[in-house]
């Protein structure tokens, strides 16, 4: 039994949206003719990411508690009966077959009505330790896909699949392509080449870690793809122009991450659940730096299920702008390490990800 409708809801990070739209893509292959429906957040990223990547989307009003006391909070019961509403006359008219949720605020109202309506609902659960959102919607979702094992702890053992997370194919191919990564970031081919990764958004700690390593990693004549995130552009900019390091390859950000990994013999990395799983799939020797700032501190609990298996190594947050420099140096002087390293971060890769998510959205439907 084909799809004909599908509804994908969530968003307000990368981590959620682009495995999101890389479920959307792997529909789209196997159905050409399926219709797909985004439901996003008004004013959160999903509302420009997914029309650029051919999808139509509708926001809703929601938004989330501030951890901190202000007035906002007052508003947030209002908002979410407000995007109930909005998520049952959506559902309603455009009459989906299975509903996904991949975490974010956007999905609780729309998988909760749609569980209601009598639609199959399935989550997907990016991070080692869940959202607030997906343990909620746990309870009644038919299917839960995973990254990590151990996830019983949070969900019913009964829905839960392991399938990796879905990583954009054009990003984990990387054979092939470092001379071509070369020519795309100035890189000299003779050079080692260190790869620093904060994410969309960019990472103070990370930024300052690397003025403070600049000139050293000069001296050893390392070279550097650094994206810095576009709230930092301008300031990084001036640190690289009035220093004169030319070994610094600047970026804001970086459109094409299959060369930034093909070029790279070491990266750096927050360590956001999209991030892990597409360094494992790369299999590049990774040091990760979790951000201290994300609910449940769930990016060191992602990074350790990495280092505890000794695919990574692991340096904390208010230890990195000390630290980074001599660990890098370390590693990339231990040619044993590096290749250790590289394997056993491989071997933690699920490269069928978004294959056997929608191999369980089709048994759900037939279902």
């Amino acid at each position: 039994m084909k799809l004909n409708r599908v509804v994908i809801s969530g968003g307000g990070t990368g981590g959620h949206i682009f495995p999101a739209i890389a479920i959307a893509n792997e529909i789209k292959e196997r159905y050409p003719e399926c219709e797909i429906l985004f439901i996003g957040a008004n004013g959160k990223m999903e509302m420009e990411k997914v029309p650029a990547a051919g999808y139509k989307i509708e926001g809703l009003d929601i938004v989330g508690i501030q951890r901190k006391l202000t007035l906002k909070n007052l508003a947030v019961p209002f908002k979410l009966f407000k995007s109930l509403l909005r998520a049952k006359k959506i559902i309603k008219r455009f009459k989906p077959d299975v509903a996904i949720g991949v975490g974010g605020y956007a999905s609780a109202p729309t998988l909760r009505v749609s569980g209601r309506m009598g639609i199959p609902t399935l989550l997907q659960e990016q991070n080692s330790y869940p959202g607030v959102t997906n343990k909620i919607l746990a309870k009644k979702a038919k299917k839960i896909c995973v990254a990590y094992p151990k996830m019983d702890r949070f969900f019913p053992a009964e829905k839960i699949i392991i399938t990796g997370n879905p990583v954009r194919s054009e990003v984990a191919q990387i054979e092939g392509k470092r001379d071509q990564a070369i020519k795309e970031f100035g890189l000299n081919p003779d050079k080692k080449t260190i790869f620093i990764l904060g994410g969309s958004l960019g990472a103070r700690t990370l930024n300052n870690a690397v003025k403070k390593a600049a000139s050293s990693w000069k001296d050893k004549n390392y070279q550097v793809i650094w994206q810095c995130g576009k709230f930092y552009e301008n300031e990084m900019t001036q640190f690289v122009t009035e220093g004169k390091h030319e070994h610094l390859k600047l970026n804001a950000f970086i459109q094409r991450m299959d060369l930034a990994y093909s070029a790279a013999d070491i990266v750096v990395s927050r360590a956001g659940a999209l991030s892990v799983s597409e360094l494992s799939l790369v299999g590049k020797p990774t040091i990760f730096i979790p951000s201290p700032n994300v609910s449940e501190d769930h990016q060191t609990k992602n990074a350790m299920a990495m280092v505890e298996n000794d695919a990574a190594l692991l340096i904390k947050d208010n230890d990195a702008e000390e630290q980074l420099e001599p660990v890098v140096i370390d590693l990339l002087n231990n040619a044993n390490k590096l290749k250790d390293l590289s394997s056993k971060i491989k071997a933690m890769g699920l490269p069928n990800a978004t294959h056997d998510i929608v191999n369980e959205i089709e048994k759900l439907h037939i279902a």
